[in-house]
């Protein structure tokens, strides 16, 4: 009880309220898919969170763990045959004696980096993390800490030989800050890891404002398509934002791609090979599919609340495509209209 006393207070600090209302768009009234159980997850996998896909075809997978924390949170991979493997437990933070794994990414150097977000875990800012799972031969050797001083470090992304992670929140004011930094994978050194600061930190490269006072949550799911362009989710304005970098690295365009169009949220965020963008909507219990180039949304699935028992979405935070799967985590929060079940799952929507 004290741990989902804690989770909600996290949540309530972040104005995770929970609206609940027709979209009003014709993509709702069209039929929607239908998600069925990809995973029925073990208490001891009770709240999985960030996915990417890595060279052998697995998919890397954070389990959070927050409704439990007295389990200790994991990186787990879903295997091309659908098996289920553990990779590795990642290190606790000194303080809090907790880990909190969000997003997750493969950089070009072939280790696995991860967003721990100690907002999870306490109220003291500036206590998030970025990790570093050293992997050989498919296998973990170890994880390190190499860089700190985020608040609520979340969203991660790899492109060339940089690292770019989200900071959900930069302040308290209205409106809210929030952006993404980006670190080259050679200034992440174990021994020396970076500090970051804020607003003023030369590593900031995307700012964001989020103009809703009901959600003051910033910049959350991040990814890049094929051609370098980066989309990053603004959570509480219920938008995604397109950022074109320039050959020098500084950002040529910034412009807001779409906006809700039945949205309620924007949470995970991941870009296929066709030009599409997936998005986990984590208030409106859905997934939708935006089309890169004209920025139009399509509605997936959506389900009112659920259990998960029959495969329904329970309060989805990440999206992922490999193949004709969308494997969907369902972070199982109890928070608004969202109730933590007993059952742990992570959904697949079959596409067409």
């Amino acid at each position: 009880m004290r741990m989902m006393t804690r989770v909600a207070g996290v949540l309530a600090a972040l104005g995770l309220c929970w609206f609940l209302g027709g979209c009003g768009c014709e993509c709702e009234k069209s039929g929607l898919m239908k998600p069925r159980i990809g995973f029925m997850l073990p208490e001891k996998y009770n709240s999985p969170d960030g996915m990417t896909i890595g060279k052998d075809g697995c998919i890397y997978l954070s389990m959070n763990n927050v409704v439990l924390q007295q389990h200790p949170a994991k990186i787990l991979r879903i295997t091309p045959d659908d098996k289920l493997e553990e990779v590795i437990t990642l290190p606790p933070h000194p303080d809090t004696k907790l880990a909190s794994p969000l997003g997750v990414a493969f950089g070009s150097d072939g280790n696995l980096y991860v967003a721990d977000c100690q907002a999870f875990c306490t109220k003291e800012p500036a206590k998030s993390r970025l990790l570093r799972v050293n992997m050989k031969d498919g296998k973990a050797t170890g994880c390190d800490v190499v860089a700190v001083g985020f608040n609520m470090s979340n969203g991660v992304a790899a492109k060339g030989d940089c690292i770019y992670v989200c900071e959900t929140t930069l302040n308290k004011e209205t409106p809210m800050a929030s952006g993404v930094y980006r670190f080259t994978i050679a200034e992440l050194d174990a021994k020396n890891p970076v500090k970051v600061t804020g607003l003023n930190d030369s590593h900031l490269v995307v700012k964001l404002s989020t103009q809703n006072k009901e959600h003051p949550v910033g910049a959350n799911g991040l990814d890049f398509d094929a051609a370098g362009n980066m989309y990053v989710c603004n959570f509480g304005d219920r938008e995604v934002v397109k950022v074109v970098f320039d050959e020098s690295g500084k950002v040529k365009s910034q412009e807001v791609l779409a906006k809700d169009q039945g949205m309620l949220s924007t949470d995970g965020l991941h870009c296929d090979a066709d030009g599409n963008v997936w998005v986990a909507d984590f208030l409106g219990n859905a997934v939708v599919r935006i089309d890169a180039a004209t920025g139009k949304v399509a509605i997936v699935a959506k389900n009112g609340e659920s259990d998960g028992a029959d495969g329904s979405l329970h309060a989805p935070s990440e999206c992922i495509r490999r193949g004709n799967k969308l494997y969907v985590s369902n972070i199982n929060l109890t928070y608004g209209p969202h109730k933590s079940s007993k059952l742990y799952t992570i959904s697949v929507v079959d596409l067409k």
